[in-house]
């Protein structure tokens, strides 16, 4: 049990509502470990704002001109597959109308649980396969199962799938770090955060932070 024995006297900054992203913004910038590249700052910020884990700084990983390829792709209208439906729920619908763009979760589909279940595989994993079949170009967003970058991977080895962009950032502990090295060694861009930190959050706020690259200019 707490007990306060004393008050304490606490300084709150007084801002609008409108004000509060920017001021966080300007923390996040003092407190930065070192200078980030100017194609990749908005990324990172972005993920260190909704995370508040200043680690992202050093390890989001991204493969040689995969922000100018993944503006591009956004701007000319793409789907966007999640592996969770809370990443989909953090991706901002505005700038995916804005931009043409669509974004599904296939997770709670009856026909991806009984696929998964007579494969003896995850959802997540039956997920990409049902994805697999879309037309157009595909940006896969995974915030939670490394077995869906597993299947990636596999799809991409064997050439039935070549999607646009890889957002691969799965939280956890069983073979997260092992699905995000693998997924970098995949002939397809992507946007890694190596190690074991990442989440449904996470995944969104890159979503977004591209979608915004265009969309607040």
């Amino acid at each position: 049990m707490v007990t306060r024995d004393k008050q304490v006297s606490v300084q709150l900054e007084r801002l609008l509502p409108g004000d509060i992203e920017a001021r966080s913004f300007e923390i996040i910038e003092t407190e930065l470990p070192h200078p980030l590249p100017d194609e990749l700052a908005p990324i990172i910020k972005r993920v260190i704002h909704t995370s508040a884990d200043f680690e992202y700084a050093d390890t989001l990983c991204f493969s040689e001109g995969v922000v100018n390829h993944a503006l591009d792709v956004l701007s000319h209208g793409a789907t966007i597959v999640t592996d969770t439906n809370m990443a989909l729920a953090g991706i901002n619908k505005s700038a995916l109308k804005e931009l043409g763009c669509t974004a599904q979760c296939y997770m709670a589909d009856p026909d991806v649980a009984d696929f998964a279940k007579s494969n003896c595989t995850t959802r997540a994993a039956a997920s990409v396969d049902k994805a697999a079949t879309l037309d157009g170009p595909l940006i896969y967003v995974v915030g939670n199962a490394p077995t869906a970058l597993v299947r990636l991977y596999e799809k991409i080895a064997a050439c039935e799938i070549k999607p646009s962009l890889i957002i691969g950032v799965p939280v956890g502990f069983v073979n997260v770090v092992q699905a995000k090295e693998l997924i970098m060694t995949a002939d397809v861009p992507y946007i890694v955060a190596r190690g074991r930190k990442g989440g449904s959050n996470v995944a969104a706020a890159i979503v977004n932070a591209l979608m915004y690259m265009i969309t607040r200019k």
